[in-house]
Parts: structure tokens; C-alpha cells; sequence
């Protein structure tokens, strides 16, 4: 592209008869024949078989595969962030329709990895990369217009290979974090995945999660975006674990059901479609058995621990067969190895003991090869998780990186996430041709072939890519028209469709005297505190305002800035914890809490004996007691909504209310709604929460008193008789009525 107009403007689209193809080229001529069009790919006018798309996508990759380079095929096995021109800064450089960035960083510092990186023209034209993920916020519009923009500039190269623009999932409402769900507001927009699990479970109806998914493949497919790096199969068991507001919860029955709903509506089928959506189904074999949460971004983490027997098949497996079963496009493993000193005897799918290989899942043979492929039966391509090379290379840090990538790849990796390792890449594969081992150690406990990249291993990982591209159309059309994607975005029954599981999600756990709902009949000349509460001070401020304003101009309520005055009180609560990317001085504090003095732990993860810190989850927390002190000192009620990212232990707002409600990054204003009976209490609670630090106390060995690969609901069948109530439960937090927040739970009106 030479010119500074967009692609967007100047695709020509070619119409097939009887169903065939759209064609769509910028600047690549295209084959009539037989009243059919083709693209060619390569300029040659030469109906190959890799363009003819009445050949199966598998045969056009194979074709393909035979004329490409090898740098044009190492480009193919990488992935990482890329920058959009939209969002860079004034004085950086864009390319001249000022959508792509040509902006030149000499070294790119991220968690992942550290590297250069060059402008998207270059990159694509010379370094021939080809899968780029995006992680900014765009609108419907510019997202199109950009992914358009790349896609010219690789139609113009030597064969023509589109890019595939990726992203973790956009359809849901929540707190923005970098490398798990970056963008929201824009797709029609769902509660949290926890609160899309309490809506199913309280509904009863798998159809919300049908919806969800239909919803998601238009929008998706209707931007040119047409990969997801979602959703989490994993089964939250350690209540500690950051990642736990992206799962559907704790108990893998429901999430095998959902799995076998998403990936169909999200894909097009039980095969991936043309207008479909590949999914990758992460975390391979489950990353929620965490050693007491820790997290394999950093080292502390970087285990996973099965103290339980039988835990791996029973808990964490079964979702994931379910995505084999339904042809998940491609699979993420985990960052994490697999611990045999702490664990239990675990099980592979014939029944005899697994192989403990040491190493990041990735780079693990038995999982991906043995289990994953052989046992499992898994047909697509393995999308490691991003910085397995460089940052997270747990198990493997004492090779190079080129020997990691080779690894990785003989391993059964098809696209490496977090690096463009184009360089490195090449050394593996160069390193297969020549004699350099001749002159340098293999690593210990390694072969030559393991750790150099032969042609059969590159050219099987590209194949399996290209097989996807084909799939979903990309080659012969990955354009697309920026006004009609607007408008399907913009469908009001998608965004209707989401608002209504917001409502669902909402969980009535405790409901003293029948507070609610707080309809008109009760409010009617009455006054109402509000305030809410965040992280931080600015936070709790901001969410104040918008919370007054919203019941004043909304519900209607007559407000009060004196809690003495107030006949009821209405508290939001939205709790944070923890650094998702970097260690915590401690374990990820549960409580909702401020300034709690908690122990540090070591470098082996232990309690340490002598250094302590504090922690604070939720700022302000202690004005909770007395804005109720204050109201219910003239009878007033106390009301809390409560958002749950983690299993919070609720001890600390519920003990001072008459009802509580649960979200899960779920609107508040749909709070709102079932609070006044606008809606009905649906909602079930997706995970069991902690009764207190007791049941997550870790002793001198690193040893959680529950069992960190065991789910909430499971958890009082291996908890000490002495800490179980006349119940026989010692695990779930019991509330002032006796009701025990455990999975499941949740009170109707």
C-alpha cells in the first residue's frame, strides 16, 4: 500500500454463485474460471490448490505449505501484543493512514518477554509475521478499519497469507487487566463468567449460555476478528487463585455443560465454520490447582499441586474433554509443572499413574503428547501461553531460547504466545541443518532432535494453522465492511439479551426480616444512604457519585447524606486483591479487609516466621459497621451488594447488614434492579466461600489445611473432624441465619 487511503475503501468484492465464497483483494488480481472466482494468492495466475477454495482446507494447507520459506513459515509460529495506530501516543509513528503503527521499540520490557520490535509493515512484509493480538479498546469501527489495514499490507506479499487478529474475550463487563480481558463495553456485554454461571445455575436454562456464545460469533466474525483465546475450562479449587473471576466456577459438571454449549455457538458447530470463531480452550490440564494460590506468572507459582489422589481426572480433566469432544480449535496448556514430591498419586485416562515430567505443560511430552493428543484424542493446534520462552519458561530455564522454541514445537506447540522469536527461531531450525552441536553440549537430558527444529516439525505446525485460516475464511476473504459491523454490534436485542443475565447473575444470599425487595411501597417518603466502596479511596469516591446519581435519576429515591437520618442504607462493595503479574509479600488476602496484618511467606513458599505485612481489599470497609450502627439505631435496614472476583470471605459486611446481594462483575444497576424487585433473586453462587482464614491456614510446610486441587463443595470431605460444626461442615461461611454460602446457594423472595 502506497497510498493513504484505507483499505476499508478500496475492497473489491467478488460474488460466487450456489453459496461459493465472497472473494474480497485489495491489490492481489483474481482467477475467473469456470464462472467461478479465485484469489490468486501468489500473482501467478495459476489456479493452485491452495487457492481453490472447492479443495478442503487441510488439502489448500498442504499445498501451501509446499511453496512457502522457511522464514515465511517461522513467522507463522508466533504471536504477541501489537500496537494499534489509533492508540499510539503524538510524535510516534503510524503508517500513513495513521492506522498502523510504525513505531520502532528497541526493546518492548513486558512480563512476557524482552525484545525488539519493529513497525507493522515491516514486521509483516519481512519478519512475515502473521498472528497478532490485540489488547487495546477500540471502537467497532476503528477495530475494522485496522485489521482491514493489515490485511492489505499482507495480501501484498509474496503469497498472500492474511492476518489473524486474536484477543481474550471482549463480552464481558469487569475491571480491565492486561492479559485476560482487556476490553469490554464495546460487544454486547455480559456479567463476569462467575456471574454467567450463577445465572445458568439459578435459571436452570443452558440456553443463556447458546445465546451467549451466537452472540459473540456474529460480533466477532462481523469485525474480521476471528480467534478468541477463551474460554477457561479450569476448575477453580484454590480460592486463592487470581484468575478465578474468568472461570465458570468450581464444579466441573457445570462446567463440561457449558463447554458443550459454547463451543458449538462460538465455533458454528461441533467442526469450526466459515462464519464461525476459533476458540482456544485454556488452561491445559487446569490451572486452578495452585499451591495456595500463587500464580505461574511468577516463580512461587510455578507448580501444580495434586495433594488429593485421583484429583487431575476428577476435578480438573473433565471440561477439557468435553472441548476435545466438540473440536475446540486449539488449546492453551498452563505455565505451571506438574509437582510429584507434593502430590498424590494421579491417574491418566487408562487408569495408570501419570508421568511426572517436570516441566512447564508446554514443554511437558506426557501431557500434550501422551494425554492431550493420544489419550484425548485432541485434533487441533496447541497455542502455548504467552512467555513460555523467555519470562515463564518454568522446567526448561537452563536452555536457550532457541533450543526452548524448538522444544516447545517438537513437543506438539504450534504457535508460541508472547515472543516474536523470529530470530531465535531461525537459530533452532539452522541449528537442524549444521553442525553445531558438533561443537557445543546438547543440554543434559535432551537429544539433538529435541532441541533444534527440523522441517517436519515446523511444517506440521503451520499446517495445522493454515488449516484453521482456510477454515474460517481468511485467505479468500478476511475483509470486512465497517458500517455493517457497526450495526450488527449495535443490535439491541444481543445487548438486551446480556442485560437480562446481568440481572440473573445477582445472588440473594441473606434477606433478614424480608428487607427485600426494597420496592416502592417501602421507600415511598423514606430516605436512603448510599455509598460505595473500592480499592482505594479515589475509587470508592467515583463509584459513590455514580451510585447516588443512578438511584436518584433511575429509581427514583430520595437520598440522604446522613446515615442517622437514613431508613435504609445501600452499600456497594466491589473488593480487589493482589497483583495479578507479580508475587504478593504473602498469600492473596480472602478477607474483606483493610490495613490486616497478615504473615509474609518465604521463598519456598511458607509462612515465615518472622516478617509480616498489610493488606487491604477494600478501603474504608470499617465506615460498613458504623453507617449501620448509625441507620439501625432508629430501626432503619442495611442492604450490601457485594462483587465477587475472588471467593471473598464476606464476614466482615455481612455480620452488619439485613440483606446481602452477590455480582460477579455483574452492572450495578442490574443490582439495583433486583434489590427494588425490578427483577427477582435468581442467581446462584458458582463458587463456595471461605468461612475464614482458619480453612485456608497454611502450616509450616507449605501444607493448606484445605486441599488446594479440591473444589469448595468437596473440600469438608478432607477437612479435620475437630473444625466441623454439628453439620459436618467446617469449609463454607455460615451467616447469621444459619445458611451456609456454599455452591449452589442462593435465597428467592
Amino acid at each position: 500500500m502506497t497510498t493513504a487511503t484505507k483499505a476499508s475503501d478500496i475492497v473489491k468484492y467478488y460474488e460466487n454463485p450456489d453459496g461459493g465464497p465472497v472473494i474480497g483483494v485489495v491489490s492481489k488480481p483474481v482467477i475467473e474460471q469456470d464462472g467461478l472466482y479465485f484469489k490468486d494468492l501468489d500473482g501467478s495466475g495459476k489456479l493452485d490448490d491452495y487457492k481453490d477454495w472447492r479443495k478442503s482446507p487441510a488439502e489448500r494447507a498442504a499445498s501451501l505449505v509446499k511453496e512457502l520459506t522457511v522464514d515465511e513459515k517461522i513467522g507463522m509460529i508466533f504471536t504477541n501484543s501489537w500496537r494499534m495506530g489509533q492508540e499510539l501516543k503524538e510524535g510516534e509513528e503510524r503508517d500513513e493512514t495513521g492506522l498502523l503503527s510504525e513505531q520502532i521499540v528497541e526493546e518492548a520490557d513486558s512480563i512476557f518477554s524482552a525484545e525488539k520490535t519493529w513497525g507493522t509493515k515491516y514486521s509483516l512484509q519481512t519478519l512475515k509475521l502473521r498472528n497478532l493480538i490485540l489488547r487495546a479498546n477500540p471502537t467497532t469501527r476503528e477495530l475494522v478499519d485496522w485489521i482491514n489495514q493489515l490485511n492489505a499490507v499482507a495480501e501484498d506479499t509474496e503469497h498472500g497469507v492474511p492476518v489473524q487478529v486474536l484477543s481474550n474475550s471482549r463480552n464481558e463487563n469487569g475491571e480491565a487487566v492486561f492479559g485476560m480481558n482487556e476490553a469490554q463495553g464495546v460487544f454486547a456485554t455480559w456479567p463476569g463468567t462467575l456471574g454467567i454461571a450463577a445465572a445458568v445455575i439459578g435459571t436452570g436454562d443452558m440456553g443463556v449460555i447458546e445465546r451467549f456464545g451466537r452472540i459473540i460469533r456474529r460480533e466477532w466474525d462481523a469485525v474480521g476478528m476471528k480467534k478468541g483465546y477463551m474460554y477457561m475450562a479450569d476448575t477453580m479449587t484454590d480460592p486463592r487463585w487470581q484468575r478465578t473471576y474468568g472461570t465458570f466456577g468450581e464444579n466441573p459438571k457445570l462446567n463440561s455443560e457449558i463447554f458443550d454449549h459454547l463451543i458449538p455457538a462460538i465455533q458454528g458447530g461441533d467442526e469450526l465454520t466459515r462464519d464461525g470463531v476459533a476458540m482456544t480452550v485454556k488452561h491445559f490440564p487446569g490451572g486452578g490447582a495452585r499451591e495456595n494460590g500463587f500464580d505461574p506468572h511468577y516463580a512461587e507459582g510455578q507448580w501444580n499441586v495434586y495433594q488429593t489422589e485421583g484429583s487431575l481426572e476428577k476435578y480438573h480433566l473433565p471440561a477439557f474433554k468435553v472441548a476435545v469432544a466438540h473440536n475446540a480449535a486449539s488449546i492453551m496448556p498452563y505455565y505451571a509443572k506438574p509437582c510429584k514430591e507434593k502430590s498424590a498419586e494421579q491417574y491418566d485416562l487408562n487408569g495408570k499413574p501419570i508421568d511426572w515430567q517436570p516441566v512447564g505443560f508446554a514443554f511437558n511430552e506426557f501431557f500434550i503428547q501422551r494425554l492431550l493428543r493420544g489419550q484425548m484424542g485432541f485434533k487441533g493446534y496447541v497455542n502455548s501461553d504467552s512467555g513460555i520462552t523467555h519470562m515463564m519458561a518454568w522446567g526448561v530455564k537452563e536452555l536457550s531460547v532457541p533450543e526452548r522454541v524448538a522444544l516447545a514445537v517438537n513437543n506438539g506447540v504450534d504457535v508460541i504466545s508472547g515472543a516474536f522469536s523470529v530470530t531465535e527461531a531461525k537459530e533452532a531450525w539452522e541449528r537442524a541443518h549444521n553442525d553445531y552441536y558438533d561443537t557445543h553440549d546438547v543440554p543434559a537430558g535432551y537429544t539433538r532432535e529435541q532441541v533444534t527444529l527440523g522441517d517436519e516439525a515446523l511444517d506440521r505446525a503451520v499446517m495445522r494453522t493454515l488449516t484453521e485460516k482456510f477454515t474460517l475464511g481468511l485467505f479468500d476473504n478476511p475483509y470486512r465492511d465497517p458500517s455493517a459491523a457497526e450495526a450488527v454490534v449495535k443490535t439491541q436485542d444481543d445487548w438486551d439479551e446480556a442485560y437480562e443475565v446481568h440481572c440473573d447473575s445477582v445472588t440473594l444470599l441473606k434477606n433478614a426480616d424480608r428487607t427485600l425487595p426494597l420496592d416502592a411501597e417501602k421507600t415511598n417518603g423514606r430516605l436512603v444512604y448510599a455509598e460505595a466502596f473500592g480499592k482505594d479511596k479515589e475509587t470508592g469516591e467515583k463509584s459513590t457519585a455514580s451510585l447516588r446519581a443512578m438511584l436518584e435519576s433511575d429509581f427514583g429515591l430520595t437520598l440522604t447524606d446522613d446515615p442517622a437520618a437514613a431508613d435504609y442504607a445501600l452499600i456497594y462493595a466491589d473488593p480487589r486483591s493482589g497483583n495479578y503479574f507479580s508475587a504478593t509479600k504473602g498469600y492473596l488476602e480472602l478477607d474483606v479487609c483493610e490495613n490486616k496484618t497478615v504473615c509474609d511467606t518465604d521463598p519456598e513458599g511458607r509462612p515465615s516466621k518472622d516478617g509480616t505485612h498489610e493488606e487491604t481489599t477494600l478501603y474504608g470497609v470499617g465506615r460498613i459497621a458504623e453507617i449501620a450502627d448509625a441507620v439501625r439505631a432508629h430501626g432503619g435496614k442495611v442492604i450490601a451488594s457485594l462483587n465477587f472476583s475472588l471467593a471473598w470471605m464476606p464476614g466482615n459486611i455481612e455480620r452488619h447488614v439485613d440483606a446481602l446481594v452477590a455480582g460477579y462483575d455483574t452492572y450495578t444497576k442490574a443490582c439495583v434492579d433486583v434489590i427494588v424487585g425490578r427483577h427477582p433473586a435468581v442467581g446462584c453462587l458458582p463458587i463456595t466461600l471461605p468461612k475464614d482464614d482458619s480453612v485456608i491456614a497454611v502450616n509450616a510446610d507449605g501444607v493448606c489445611v484445605s486441599p488446594n486441587d479440591v473444589p469448595g463443595y468437596d473440600k469438608d470431605k478432607f477437612m479435620p473432624a475437630s473444625m466441623k460444626d454439628e453439620n459436618g461442615k467446617a469449609y463454607a461461611y455460615r451467616d447469621a441465619a444459619g445458611n451456609y454460602y456454599e455452591y449452589g446457594f442462593g435465597l428467592r423472595y
